[in-house]
């Protein structure tokens, strides 16, 4: 993979250069800078690495691969690029390994994957792991179960505490029932215990 370095005397400038090189928008990269001494009298140089986001993605579904052979699994993929996100979705010979109970293999992994990325490219766009449509029905059954407890919490008026969840499904549940008019959510506790409270609004 081609390696795109860029120096120069002030960060603009040179992102500017870099971007017009690569005919790309800065929302279809990622940057990586550093500050190196130039030489005498020169002053200070700022170096940008910047990688295309496609080229990023390329590099996570050969990782992946290599990393999924090693464990007998046979993958395919079905990726896309969406608002800054690279989303990949697996589809294997093993989809309940790969997703592991209550999607824990699939989680861990997904960690895996965002640190190797930095690693290798100074930084990491966020990156969406998925088997099949697990993570959909997933959502699905959040929302509803958010739907419905929310409805639980307005008729009889007593807060309800959902189980701890990580910073995504906690959005989903708030996003869930940000259209009921009496009840309103609140995250509470420290990670990996924080949760949401649902609760009715006092008149």
């Amino acid at each position: 993979m081609e390696v795109n370095k860029f120096s120069g005397k002030d960060y603009d400038s040179v992102l500017e250069e870099a971007l017009s090189k690569l005919n790309l928008k800065e929302e279809e990269v990622i940057i990586s800078s550093e500050e190196k001494k130039g030489g005498l009298f020169k002053g200070k140089l700022v170096e940008l690495t910047v990688t295309p986001l496609t080229d990023v993605l390329e590099f996570v579904k050969e990782y992946l691969s290599e990393l999924l052979i090693k464990m007998g699994i046979e993958v395919s993929f079905e990726t896309k690029i969406r608002d800054n996100q690279l989303q990949v979705k697996m589809y294997s010979n093993d989809n309940p390994l790969l997703i592991g109970r209550d999607g824990k293999n699939l989680a861990a992994l997904q960690t895996v994957i965002r640190n190797t990325v930095k690693n290798e490219f100074g930084k990491s766009p966020y990156i969406s792991l998925d088997v099949e449509n697990y993570k959909d029905k997933q959502v699905m059954h959040l929302e509803k179960t958010a739907k419905r407890i929310a409805r639980e919490v307005s008729e009889t008026k007593i807060a309800v505490e959902l189980d701890n969840m990580n910073s995504y499904e906690r959005l989903i549940v708030h996003n869930a029932v940000a259209n009921f008019e009496d009840i309103y959510t609140e995250s509470v506790g420290e990670e990996p215990n924080r949760h949401v409270i649902i609760k009715p609004k006092e008149k």
